[in-house]
């Protein structure tokens, strides 16, 4: 049923236990579920309390840090980076932690407990759930940073792009603000589930896992912070390429305008000496096309003059 069972010890090492007892004789059990799992309900309503299991198996859930009796309910995010699926659906993992104790339940797959997974495997494992938090959050927070800092590096290019008013807006500009604002969603409560992780004062968390929390907080908040800031440098972006396309359209209006007004007069006498009807002058001169043409031309230059002395052009 469970995706992997551990009994890791204080060294390290780790053994997949033989029994279904919910903890074992190592320094704790790890649990590891599939949220899809059929009989996860069961076995979490049979073993655990209704609170800590309900929190299990939720559908839908929010980044939280909650203490319950001697325990701990904790829900994370991290970037999704299964293949074929966006990155800032983030995916999400459920945790309820006590001092022998330990299950995580996840929808999707997660790389860093799949990485934690395998140091078990190597007997390596996190020694207590105290430094497994510490592995897990580490894991999940640079993987937050290190993708906030390619949406930074593209963001630049497209502030680069800038220097050249001709240049398109990017296609992938819509769907970047949309993934900060989704990644945004999910990391400020994280960011504060992480704050009152760090701040537990509980024999579960001992001082020096405290320490290095308080850390993996800080590092949430500053990529927090880096969102804000990238949401506003990417909607300046857009609005730099809306004033330039307006003064595009502005400057080929203007030109069309202008152009307007040279000829519209010009229109109009083309238009009248074009009536035929009797009584029009030169019409048996054979000179008169060639005064209309050079009165056109004087015309129009007297219009571009008049244009030029107003500053319209």
């Amino acid at each position: 049923m469970p995706i992997c069972v551990f009994d890791i010890y204080p060294d390290g090492t780790a053994t997949v236990p033989t029994d279904t007892n919910l903890t074992g004789p190592g320094a704790y059990r790890w649990w590891h579920f599939d949220l899809t799992d059929e009989m996860l309900e069961p076995w979490a309503r049979e073993n655990l309390h209704d609170i800590p299991a309900g929190s299990l198996v939720q559908k839908q859930t929010r980044p939280r840090c909650d203490q319950f009796t001697g325990g701990l309910i904790l829900n994370l995010r991290g970037i999704n980076m299964n293949e074929g699926q966006a990155a800032d659906e983030m995916v999400s993992v459920r945790m309820f932690i006590e001092s022998d104790l330990l299950i995580t339940v996840r929808r999707k797959r997660v790389f860093a407990l799949e990485a934690i997974r395998r140091l078990a495997e190597a007997q390596n494992a996190p020694p207590s759930p105290a430094v497994f938090l510490e592995d897990l959050v580490g894991r999940l927070t640079r993987r937050v940073q290190e993708h906030v800092e390619g949406i930074d590096e593209q963001t630049e290019f497209f502030e680069v792009d800038l220097e050249d008013k001709d240049t398109p807006m990017p296609r992938e500009l819509p769907e970047i603000r949309r993934s900060v604002i989704r990644l945004r969603r999910y990391l400020d409560p994280q960011r504060a589930a992480l704050s009152k992780l760090a701040a537990l004062d509980i024999p579960l968390i001992p001082e020096n896992s405290q320490l290095e929390l308080h850390e993996q907080a800080n590092s949430a908040l500053i990529a927090v912070e880096e969102l804000d800031e990238l949401r506003d440098r990417l909607v300046s972006v857009q609005e730099e390429h809306d004033v330039h396309v307006a003064q595009r359209q502005a400057r080929h209006g203007y030109v069309l305008s202008v152009a307007a007004a040279l000829f519209l007069p010009l229109g109009f006498i083309t238009g009248l000496f074009g009536v035929n009807v009797a009584g029009m002058p030169g019409i048996h001169s054979p000179w008169a096309f060639a005064f209309l043409c050079l009165g056109i031309t004087v015309l129009a230059v007297l219009m571009f003059a008049l244009l030029r002395k107003l500053r319209w052009i």
